[in-house]
């Protein structure tokens, strides 16, 4: 790699870094990047999930007093990771190029409407479950059948998978943002070293553009992670909405038309 492609690496990591232990998105300002400087499609989602990962992991432990307590859902939580991830990793290298071209901005749509009107969606969940049954839904950080196949949707292809964790996780919290952006962290974190690994006996990560874009990320992911801690809900509420909207219309844009 020559000096200019080494340098947009790394600041575009620094920025998706801070973006994803904030929120999720940083596959908006990462992938772009890795195709700009030269490398095919299937090579940029394997290099992306890998240079990314350890930054997420830095930020779930920064905010480690948010995380669920360590009991059998927490064993659940990362049995259901690295299984989706495993799996994800495994349909990406059997789907053509085309199907995964179309499904990408309907996934990040679909979790970008999810959680815009997620304590909507929670209230109502609340509501309806008080009316029939007289206590509220018992929806966990740690439940397998929402992690499952969002962890899938992580080891395919990863780009939105913030975003798409933190409308799941967040149906768990009643709406509260530090927690379920802690655990969507760890989950990420988790799904990202599972794919990695799969994609890098595959042969398919790029380890320079990798390790660079790495090295970004870890700083920008500390600094996400405390402004993660004072920033209000409602601000990272619209940040979301707009990063997951933003993403729909690029990857629409870029494999629809």
């Amino acid at each position: 790699m020559d000096f200019t492609s080494t340098a947009l690496l790394g600041i575009a990591g620094l920025v998706g870094g801070t973006i994803a232990s904030l929120a999720g998105g940083a596959a908006l300002i990462t992938f772009p990047t890795l195709l700009a400087v030269g490398l095919t499609p299937i090579s940029a989602i394997a290099t992306n999930i890998t240079a990314l990962t350890p930054g997420s992991l830095v930020a779930a432990l920064s905010d480690r007093t948010q995380l669920p307590p360590v009991d059998r859902g927490f064993v659940g939580l990362i049995l259901a990771s690295v299984i989706g991830a495993g799996i994800g990793a495994a349909l990406l290298m059997l789907t053509s190029n085309r199907v995964f071209e179309i499904l990408v901005p309907l996934l990040i749509g679909f979790a970008t409407i999810l959680f815009a009107y997620g304590e909507r969606i929670s209230a109502a969940l609340r509501a309806r479950s008080l009316a029939k049954h007289g206590r509220e839904p018992e929806i966990k950080l740690t439940s397998i059948p929402m992690l499952l196949p969002v962890s899938v949707y992580g080891g395919y292809f990863g780009a939105g998978l913030g975003v798409l964790l933190v409308a799941v996780l967040q149906l768990a919290t009643s709406g509260e943002y530090r927690p379920a952006n802690a655990t969507k962290n760890l989950v990420a974190a988790l799904n990202g070293t599972v794919a990695a690994f799969v994609y890098a006996v595959q042969g398919s990560v790029n380890w320079p553009a990798a390790l660079t874009m790495m090295c970004g990320a870890l700083i920008g992911s500390v600094i996400g992670a405390r402004i993660a801690r004072y920033a209000p809900r409602e601000v990272m509420r619209y940040v979301v909405t707009l990063i997951g909207a933003t993403l729909t219309g690029v990857y629409a844009y870029r494999y629809w038309f």
